[in-house]
């Protein structure tokens, strides 16, 4: 008797293709599956009936909707009601664009901003830049990126709707004073200068000013090291580290700076429901020495930035000068999805050496630090920075 084995191999290679393209549509489909076979699948409840709902949209509503579209927008919607401004949902393409954020080069106008609810506050205006040649300028705020309203919209999310490939146009929408404006810009390359650095006078002697615009990927191993160690070199007697305008970056790199000023103890722990508590403490043999150190900051200073100036209150080992910072006591990770956008969500909190919280209740701005020296620059005198002046002037104090 002929065997039926080859004959039902036959029969199964010609219907797996199909059966492969009706559990790959049934898996999409849940309402369709028996509800343990959907329970396996999707896991509890309340993500079956999310994936129901998706599910009746794409089917059934009176026109086509594509799938992508629904799953961003249900992802923005859930983020949006944790009622939490440092928390985003980044599509594919934001977050692409989002991921050069942490590199000191991207494409873009030139300029560092800092999220408000109406939209983005313009910190710095980079030289040479598509933005300063359209004669944007510190204070402007921008409400909305190709006609898009911003308001509302969280930093990073707003941030990555105006960058974008070399060559390619933008058109924002600026808001100054009174005035609304419209600049429609090239985007370019952008390589932005993380550390400036000069020898100032201080009565008479000579002290070093240290501007950092960001605590990117390579801040702290490079470029501020390589500044205090030139100004070693010049015989500088003190520092000045300009921290105005920094809304921060990455937290090791926060640790990194102030080890250069702090040669033992904590500088900052990080708390958080799902995350392990951790002390990030100073890593010794700090590269300033006992040099007398002033740190200059103001209402845009955040984040990293507030963590080094904290922890340097805290620990005595500077004075802040300027204006009450920002007040940003939690912290973001950014966790990729499988379709290729991201999750920017709140984690946790961080606490200074002394316990004290910089945020607000919840994810709210808070009472952020306070400066020992009050000082803030005339925007009306191009020519002189008040700040800066009264910084050196308490520094000289200090030598």
């Amino acid at each position: 008797m002929p065997s039926r084995l080859p004959k039902l191999s036959i029969v199964l290679a010609a219907l797996l293709p199909t059966m492969l393209a009706m559990g790959i549509w049934l898996g999409g489909h849940p309402r369709w599956l028996p509800d343990p076979v959907a329970d396996a699948l999707l896991g509890d409840e309340g993500a079956r009936v999310v994936s129901e709902g998706l599910d009746i949209v794409e089917d059934r509503y009176y026109r086509s909707i594509d799938a992508s579209t629904l799953t961003n927008s249900a992802l923005t919607g859930a983020i949006d009601k944790l009622d939490d401004r440092f928390s985003a949902y980044l599509t594919p393409g934001q977050y692409g664009r989002f991921r050069q954020s942490v590199d000191n080069s991207f494409s873009g106008v030139g300029l560092a901003i800092r999220g408000v609810p109406r939209g983005l506050r313009i910190q710095t205006v980079y030289p040479k830049s598509p933005a300063k040649r359209a004669d944007v300028q510190v204070g402007d705020t921008i409400v909305a990126v190709n006609g898009a309203s911003l308001e509302g919209v969280p930093e990073r999310a707003a941030t990555a709707r105006i960058k974008g490939r070399p060559g390619t146009k933008v058109t924002l929408t600026v808001l100054r004073g009174r005035k609304r404006l419209t600049k429609r810009l090239t985007r370019e390359q952008i390589q932005i200068p993380i550390v400036e650095s000069k020898i100032r006078r201080a009565k008479g002697e000579p002290v070093a000013h240290i501007a950092l615009s960001t605590f990117g990927a390579q801040t702290a191993d490079d470029q501020v090291a390589a500044a205090i160690r030139a100004a070693k070199r010049r015989k500088a007697r003190g520092i000045v580290l300009d921290l105005r305008n920094n809304g921060g970056g990455l937290i090791t790199q926060a640790r990194l700076i102030a080890s250069m000023f702090l040669s033992d103890g904590a500088i900052v722990t990080t708390r958080g429901r799902a995350v392990e508590q951790k002390t990030l403490s100073a890593l010794g043999q700090p590269i300033a020495g006992k040099l007398p150190t002033v740190v200059l900051v103001n209402g845009d200073t955040a984040s990293a930035s507030e963590i080094v100036a904290g922890a340097l209150q805290d620990r005595k080992r500077a004075l802040l000068v300027g204006t009450r910072t920002f007040g940003k006591g939690v912290f973001q990770e950014v966790l990729p999805l499988s379709n290729g956008g991201a999750l920017d969500i709140t984690v946790g909190q961080y606490f200074l050496p002394s316990g004290r919280n910089l945020g607000g209740t919840g994810t709210k701005p808070g009472s952020g630090l306070e400066p020992e020296v009050r000082a803030e620059d005339d925007p009306d005198t191009s020519q002189r920075d008040e700040a800066l002046e009264q910084a050196l002037e308490t520094l000289a104090s200090r030598l």
